[in-house]
């Protein structure tokens, strides 16, 4: 899967005003369809209190947040699925990333054109998750016409591998064409890894952003919903899919806030604890299957980026390839042990500074010492 979010949905409902504060980029931000031709690219640090608090620790020269990438891809419109609005061309980025990120209007603006003139947000879902699913089905008729014809000329080893590509296929449209999402299809591994070539949009994970205004953030912050946010969240816990509310406009505004005291009373003013899009770029790094270690010295302390399940040689090599090749071992402990003792020599004292070989998983907050040899 790609290590990236595609922010989606129809034109005007805040998509680039979201990526520009999330990035801290100016992207082109107006009030008409297909502003945005070319998907925009941007690398968010990820906001983590534990690197924070590994700073105060060893006090190091330099901090290296992790980072997400996001793309803002161009507004979809009903019938993009046979090229209306290059609709087509759209879709083609949406198969890029592996997160499908779908912001959806949750507030009223006489000002702000509406591509149906009406702001619906159970509509406009629709209107997306139609589109999808139709640009997966012609997808999915081009794999199955190909698996077709191989399966008439090849021997009967090759055919077992079609036979299982058919199989996944079928399972895949039937959900399709009731407007479900190929990622509600009960695959066998080898039916995944059969089909994987396709890459279908419904297949990717997906979060619904509610882009709400300020009278609708504060709502939120005191527990309260508007009707628009609501069917939303409705809609997702049918679907299966998380939802984030965000006032885009506000979220700007806070990202152009240099001053960390200053953020905090402009957070504190609509009633947040943190930013919306922090919530975001957490949940985007989730889904994406990632986990984050530490190194942690005088000189830096640093997150780094590892899928879910990837062994100490595998997280070695995200430093550096000669720390896979030569991988000896790792030493490690947990960033809840250094917190709770202060410091390494007491971790040791503890019985908690560990030894791990090639086998070990590493665990999300682990802070590791890999040694190597080439």
């Amino acid at each position: 899967m790609a290590l990236n979010c595609g922010i989606i949905g129809l034109p005007n409902v805040g998509k680039s005003t979201i990526f520009s504060a999330l990035s801290s980029s100016s992207v082109e931000i107006a009030n008409y369809p297909f502003c945005t031709i070319k998907p925009n690219v941007g690398v968010v640090n990820i906001i983590d209190e534990r690197l924070d608090r590994l700073v105060e620790i060893f006090e190091p020269e330099r901090k290296i947040p992790a980072t997400v990438e996001f793309v803002d891809i161009a507004g979809l419109v009903k019938g993009a699925s046979e090229g209306e609005g290059l609709g087509n061309q759209f879709l083609s980025h949406i198969r890029e990333v592996g997160v499908v990120v779908h912001a959806i209007r949750c507030f009223d603006d006489p000002n702000v054109i509406h591509v149906a003139n009406k702001v619906d947000p159970d509509a406009d879902i629709e209107t997306i998750n139609v589109e999808l699913a139709l640009a997966d089905l012609d997808t999915l008729a081009k794999r199955r016409e190909k698996a077709e014809r191989s399966l008439k000329v090849q021997g009967k080893p090759e055919q077992k591998t079609v036979e299982t590509v058919l199989a996944a296929l079928e399972k895949i449209e039937v959900l399709l064409e009731k407007g479900g999402r190929a990622l509600s299809a009960v695959l066998s591994d080898d039916e995944k890894a059969a089909i994987y070539d396709c890459h279908f949009i419904t297949m990717k994970p997906q979060v619904y952003v509610c882009n709400v205004d300020e009278d609708g953030m504060k709502a939120f912050a005191i527990g309260k919903s508007n009707e628009y946010v609501s069917t939303v969240q409705r809609r997702a816990a049918v679907e299966g899919v998380e939802v984030i509310v965000i006032c885009g406009k506000f979220e700007a505004e806070l990202a152009a806030i240099e001053d960390t005291e200053e953020k905090k009373a402009f957070l504190a003013e609509i009633g947040l604890k943190e930013p919306g899009l922090t919530v975001l770029t957490h949940t985007a790094y989730r889904l994406l299957g990632l986990r984050t270690f530490f190194t942690a010295g005088a000189d830096e302390c640093r997150a780094w980026t590892i899928r879910a399940g990837d062994t100490a040689p595998k997280a070695a090599g995200i430093i550096h390839t000669d720390f896979e090749r030569g991988f000896i071992k790792a030493e490690t402990y947990s960033y809840r042990d250094i917190v709770l003792y202060g410091s390494e020599a007491k971790i040791k004292e503890a019985g908690k500074y560990r030894v791990e070989g090639r086998e070990y998983v590493v665990q999300d907050g682990d802070v590791l010492f890999f040694k190597f040899n080439v």
